[in-house]
């Protein structure tokens, strides 16, 4: 399951790509998949990079050197990379895990390329606080989510750093309900409707048949579980612009 479209975010063949705080290798390896890449994925768990590196074993392409997977430790607040050395960063449902979150996006903004591109996904702020009001636990869980997003409120803050959003879009609208269920039902994952709604969602990821495909698609602006962001830098001329319109007159 993608969060990120690696349309929007215009992936090419010969890019060097970084998956911020990767988990299990979604998006590192559908990264992979998309174009003939470089693909990066970091995170603090070794348990998700065990489990990337062998789901990445299922889709690796040994014969075709223009490609690569890497999964590696690193903390997002300290990225392990030179400046300007990515072509395109990914950093999907990270930020509501972490106390510094502008702290990673400052440790993205060095990394990269001053014409890189950038996408960022975070929960939708409301069907994210029906979780919240539903499940204490939900948000108490280690490493669980610290923090309610306000997308307008995220988007200032990458723009306030020289980013200006291209894109936007929702995402997983039919994952909405799944979450609220579960956190109704915390702590019983054997709950008939939890398990009922979670082979649902498998069937339709393996199948994606037309009919769920077209719902979601229709539902996503509505109650998309996700809302996707996409930037590209500033050009010099325009931040000088800003600049000059905050300082103080001289004379």
């Amino acid at each position: 399951m993608q969060t990120i479209d690696f349309k929007r975010l215009q992936l090419r063949n010969g890019d060097r790509i970084l998956d911020v705080g990767c988990g299990e290798g979604r998006h590192t390896i559908g990264a992979y998949l998309s174009a003939e890449v470089e693909a990066i994925g970091i995170d603090l768990s070794e348990n998700d990079l065990q489990t990337a590196q062998e789901r990445f074993d299922d889709f690796e392409e040994k014969d075709n050197p223009r490609k690569s997977v890497q999964f590696q430790r690193a903390n997002a607040l300290k990225l392990p990379f030179d400046d300007n050395s990515f072509d395109k960063v990914v950093c999907s449902e990270v930020l509501e895990h972490i106390p510094d979150y502008k702290g990673v996006l400052q440790e993205i903004d060095r990394v990269l390329k001053p014409n890189g591109l950038l996408a960022v996904s975070v929960p939708r702020a409301w069907p994210e606080e029906i979780c919240w009001r539903l499940s204490r636990p939900y948000r108490q869980v280690e490493g669980g989510h610290i923090r309610i997003f306000n997308a307008t409120q995220l988007r200032h803050d990458v723009e306030d750093i020289g980013w200006r959003r291209y894109a936007r879009h929702w995402a997983h609208a039919l994952h909405s309900p799944f979450w609220w269920l579960k956190c109704w039902n915390w702590g019983n994952d054997d709950a008939w409707l939890v398990k009922q709604y979670h082979r649902f969602l498998v069937w339709d990821l393996m199948q994606q048949p037309w009919i769920t495909r077209t719902l979601e698609k229709l539902l996503d602006p509505i109650m998309g579980k996700s809302v996707v962001m996409y930037f590209q830098r500033e050009p010099a001329h325009k931040i000088a612009a800003d600049v000059d319109k905050e300082s103080p007159a001289h004379g």
